[in-house]
């Protein structure tokens, strides 16, 4: 266990570290001059050659890739070039709205995707299951901006139930505030949960040892949940580890159509304001946030399947 945590730790690290160089490279390859846009249209070039001495974007890629991963090691994120002031400011304040707004999706994304697919699975080919596999169908296919349009639409502006943006004051108003973002999102991910779980439920059914519970009189309830629904979940756990990328992009959509100050929106500003050293913290945080979630799914194999630690 020790050994294989470890590997799995460096590896980790291994992908950090090619995410920061992706988004260093990429976030400069966008077109546009940061201290240009600092300093005005008017200011004269060598006001603006100032200032990027200043912010160190003179300096050669590699010379500023170098400073980036060395203050990292530190816990020095660097100087934000739009806000002029530290990364870790910037960005601490934004990392608990998206994460709230993570944990409500996934919520909302199971306690959709479980109930569904028990429901499908058991009615295999009848009416039930057609329907659930065409809405799954419909919402899947739905962009989560336009879902989150139509949510706004209904629910803030037709029947005054919830607020259409912002994120509150309180633990009651961050909970209304982001009840629609989170339906938005949950809904995209939840039709790719509900059938993956659908058809591990099915397989499972079909099971001898499902028809040994059956045979010993056990309610059918209690064959569902208790045996043949943990035997389907791997495979659902697996691809929501995998799903976690698409996961913080939805998220990020979400923010933006919602104006939530996370990091999805911090994100698209830096970008639009080319603040290279906030896109890269932001750009660490994600990845870091993904191989985080996947070693915890491999972790969870060792509870859901007792076999895999032999």
């Amino acid at each position: 266990m020790g050994r294989y945590i470890a590997a799995r730790v460096g590896q980790a690290i291994f992908v950090i570290l090619g995410i920061s160089l992706a988004s260093f490279l990429l976030i400069h390859l966008v077109p546009g001059d940061p201290a240009r846009l600092l300093a005005g249209p008017r200011a004269s070039e060598q006001a603006v050659q100032a200032l990027r001495d200043q912010l160190g974007l003179s300096d050669s890629l590699p010379s500023q890739y170098v400073s980036f991963m060395s203050g990292l090691a530190t816990g020095d994120l660097g100087t934000s070039i739009a806000q002029r002031r530290p990364v870790s400011e910037v960005v601490g304040p934004r990392v608990l709205p998206s994460v709230y707004l993570i944990a409500f999706s996934l919520a909302i994304a199971i306690l959709l995707a479980v109930p569904l697919a028990v429901l499908a699975a058991r009615r295999h080919d009848r009416v039930a299951d057609e329907v659930v596999r065409g809405v799954s169908t419909i919402t899947f296919v739905m962009p989560t901006f336009w879902l989150g349009l139509l949510l706004v639409l209904l629910f803030s502006i037709r029947f005054h139930v919830l607020p259409s943006s912002g994120y509150g004051d309180g633990f009651v108003g961050h909970l209304k505030a982001l009840t629609l973002p989170a339906l938005a999102v949950g809904a995209y991910i939840a039709p790719v949960l509900m059938r993956t779980l659908r058809s591990s439920l099915l397989e499972s059914f079909g099971s001898d040892y499902i028809s040994a519970a059956r045979a010993r009189g056990l309610s059918e309830r209690r064959v569902v949940y208790r045996h043949a629904l943990r035997n389907s979940t791997i495979s659902t756990v697996t691809l929501l580890g995998v799903f976690v990328g698409g996961l913080l992009s939805a998220t990020v959509v979400a923010e933006n159509v919602f104006a939530i100050p996370g990091l999805g929106s911090l994100l698209v500003s830096s970008v639009n304001a080319r603040d290279f050293q906030t896109v890269q913290a932001i750009a660490v945080l994600f990845g870091v946030a993904v191989v985080l979630v996947n070693l915890g799914t491999d972790l969870l194999y060792l509870v859901l399947d007792p076999r895999i630690r032999l």
